[in-house]
């Protein structure tokens, strides 16, 4: 066989090459995204019912401190020092109930980005099957044609991927009023 002879063949090992060992890291970032997220959700719905009894207990003892300063002068600087504390409890409080609500934000960036992977394997996965049909022996102006046709097949799926998960989630970072989900 001549160098210009085994051009397909050559071309048609790199392709599958490339659609298989793409394929089998990809596989393994969507399960390690998959776990991420599932973990993620796990350790939120604990953080978040932790620090939700923690603030009830944090409220029910400020009732109470209330109930003993009924009884004293409301000028007194230790009262109003109590009174600032009970103010910063409350800012804590809001802005950390404010990071627990950023975690739907997370699970919708993780979960389109399983997406983009499942996209990206399927498109890989038409390589190898556009790949295939390459002649083993061929004259290059046949194999170069083939090419051109594969990739724009290819172009076509990855706009196609593009398009159906436009980013639906322009959060980028966890200040109050940054955020534009749709």
């Amino acid at each position: 066989m001549t160098s210009k002879k085994m051009l397909g063949s050559q071309v048609k090992r790199l392709l599958s090459g490339v659609s298989d060992h793409g394929r089998q890291h990809l596989l393994e970032v969507e399960t390690d995204l998959v776990q991420t997220a599932f973990l993620l959700g796990e350790a939120v719905e604990k953080l978040g019912a932790s620090f939700f009894a923690l603030h009830a207990a944090v409220s029910a003892q400020q009732q109470e401190v209330d109930i003993l300063l009924a009884d004293f002068d409301a000028t007194n600087p230790k009262i109003e020092r109590l009174k600032l504390l009970q103010e910063e409890i409350a800012q804590h409080t809001n802005g950390a109930v404010t990071g627990l609500q950023f975690q739907d934000l997370t699970s919708q960036l993780l979960a389109r980005t399983v997406q983009r992977i499942i996209g990206l394997r399927n498109v890989l996965s038409e390589l190898e099957v556009e790949g295939s049909v390459l002649p083993n022996e061929g004259e290059e102006d046949e194999i170069v044609d083939m090419l051109n046709q594969i990739n724009k097949n290819l172009n076509v799926q990855s706009s196609e991927l593009k398009d159906l998960l436009r980013k639906a989630v322009h959060q980028k970072d966890m200040d109050c009023g940054d955020i534009e989900v749709f």
